[in-house]
């Protein structure tokens, strides 16, 4: 994920998903593909979410 997100904003998704102790210390590799794939569904829901009260 890069620079697409803040670290702060992954770590809150991960708090939400429930696996915010795995990466604590900063160390994202500690996660599962599975654990990854529902942070980038969350931020695409945020996401998607936020813009439809924009175009309201």
């Amino acid at each position: 994920m890069g620079n697409i997100m803040s670290d702060e904003t992954k770590y809150e998704l991960a708090e939400e998903l429930g696996f915010a102790d795995k990466v604590k210390d900063g160390d994202w590799g500690n996660i599962t593909t599975r654990e990854a794939g529902s942070l980038v569904k969350r931020a695409v829901e945020k996401t998607e979410k936020s813009l439809a009260q924009q175009e309201e």
